[in-house]
């Protein structure tokens, strides 16, 4: 079931603006295990590589298993950080990533968890009710390995902006 087939989101209160994300703080969150079905079910549909697909092409390929698609992990991290904050944020999207380095595969029964850093904040000069966040993502297995790093911006309403005139 996709969302589009689900009842819409309600609408929420925004607990967290531009003003929350401070350069150099640091959230750690998640914790998504990767099951063969759910590798497969992705790559079926996104990236149906024969490695995302078929353990027996996969342990033929440089991953020696079968393998979660790169932008499985990354859609998980999107989810993940949906789940932990940006539902619940005065989030505005995102003009684009920066940088996306996929550094080991990411294979049936990890478990992934995420470290967000904040780079950069600044306010948006052509919209002073928008602020700026540039983010490092880093994807963890359980073993502590670095399995995605990403570099980007995020878009949040200010809350200065938010707050009725006086």
């Amino acid at each position: 079931m996709t969302q589009t087939d689900k009842a819409p989101l309600p609408a929420r209160t925004p607990r967290l603006y531009w003003e929350d994300f401070p350069p150099g703080s640091v959230r750690e969150f998640g914790k998504h295990t990767l099951t063969r079905e759910a590798i497969v079910r992705f790559a079926s549909e996104f990236d149906p590589q024969p490695f995302h697909l078929d353990e027996a092409a996969a342990e033929a390929s440089l991953f020696g298993a079968l393998s979660a698609s790169g932008w499985h992990t990354c859609a998980l991290v999107m989810r993940m950080m949906c789940d932990d904050f940006l539902l619940d944020s005065a989030s505005l999207g995102s003009p684009g990533l920066d940088h996306i380095k996929w550094l080991k595969p990411v294979l049936v029964g990890d478990t992934l968890r995420v470290r967000l850093q904040v780079q950069e904040a600044r306010p948006m000069a052509s919209r002073p009710h928008v602020g700026l966040v540039r983010f490092e993502w880093q994807a963890f297995n359980q073993k502590s390995e670095p399995v995605l790093t990403m570099q980007g911006w995020n878009m949040f309403g200010r809350r200065e902006a938010a707050a009725p005139a006086a």
